[in-house]
């Protein structure tokens, strides 16, 4: 798979997929039945986040990956068809739509805004494995390029309200040359000087930035967190490995930590500490979270079965 910091990447590709929807929508995974918050709505408690998983399983896909999620629960996202090909999505009030950059043989979506603005990847076949090319596509379906000056590649993780855009730029590779870039609508473009980093989400203010990048003293990944621009270097206790994906208004933060048991996905709401988030369906390997809205719903995927699905986790306390 071409979609770096989340699963390995598949090189086969083939034939376009069109418009499609979800055959039996998303599949309830939890006995509760969902309660009646609205999606912008905010919860009370939110030290001991509690929540309700449903399975996002695109028709004709090998691997589904959910990325973001707006105020409005509205999901961004990409999968891989049978034949290898990455597609990205939104998925709607139960509609997915999947979203193709015009010409290109593959499509990644990542982030979403509030107004339902895209942003994301594609890359065509031949080209070298570091080849991601950043998009972004507006609400009425148009798409514009998302460039970062000097350098080959870049890839937009996430949009913010004001359109500002966050993620890494880089050149040949994914490790030496990346850095963690936000391109303001008013202010321009700049990076942060740590080694292969990525900015991938931030409060609306910018204030706070979450990412991930790379210690060099111990060759591992890491998550961080920038206060003001002041730098602080995250680890889920016991973990081998930490990212960070995605912090919503309150501040909570969402990524993605390894273990000896595997990949597990956490949270750490704001003042609050790190919790383990694992997909609660009996046989699953595997769970990462790669977004959060400001109610505190989290988007992701797990594995199960031998194949990855994406999920939706409603916040209901």
């Amino acid at each position: 798979m071409r979609s770096p910091f989340s699963l390995p990447r598949i090189r086969t590709i083939a034939a376009a997929v069109v418009l499609t929807a979800l055959s039996s929508g998303c599949s309830e995974q939890s006995p509760t039945a969902l309660r009646g918050f609205r999606p912008a709505d905010a919860n009370g408690d939110r030290s001991t986040p509690q929540f309700e998983f449903s399975t996002i399983d695109a028709p004709g896909s090998r691997l589904t990956s959910a990325q973001g999620i707006n105020a409005d629960g509205v999901v961004s996202g990409w999968y891989v068809d049978l034949q290898g090909r990455t597609h990205g999505f939104m998925l709607a009030e139960g509609v997915l739509t999947t979203i193709n950059y015009p010409g290109a043989d593959n499509t990644d979506v990542r982030g979403i805004g509030p107004d339902g603005t895209l942003v994301g990847t594609h890359w065509n076949i031949g080209e070298e494995a570091a080849a991601f090319h950043g998009f972004k596509r507006s609400p009425t379906g148009e798409f514009s390029t998302v460039r970062f000056e000097g350098h080959l590649y870049e890839i937009p993780q996430r949009i913010l309200p004001d359109g500002t855009i966050l993620g890494c730029r880089h050149d040949h590779d994914l490790m030496a040359s990346m850095r963690g870039i936000t391109i303001s609508p008013t202010d321009g473009a700049s990076e942060i000087d740590t080694f292969a980093s990525m900015n991938n989400g931030a409060t609306p203010s910018g204030k706070r930035t979450i990412g991930l990048y790379t210690n060099m003293m111990t060759n591992l990944s890491e998550a961080y967190v920038m206060e003001n621009e002041t730098f602080t270097a995250l680890k889920f206790p016991g973990s081998t490995t930490t990212a960070g994906w995605d912090v919503n208004p309150r501040g909570d933060i969402v990524g993605v930590y390894g273990n000896a048991s595997g990949a597990h996905g956490w949270i750490r709401p704001a003042g609050g500490e790190f919790t383990t988030i694992d997909v609660p369906i009996a046989g699953t390997t595997a769970s990462r979270v790669f977004g959060i809205n400001a109610r505190g719903d989290l988007v992701g995927n797990y594995a199960n079965g031998g194949k990855t699905r994406g999920f939706v986790a409603r916040r209901v306390h």
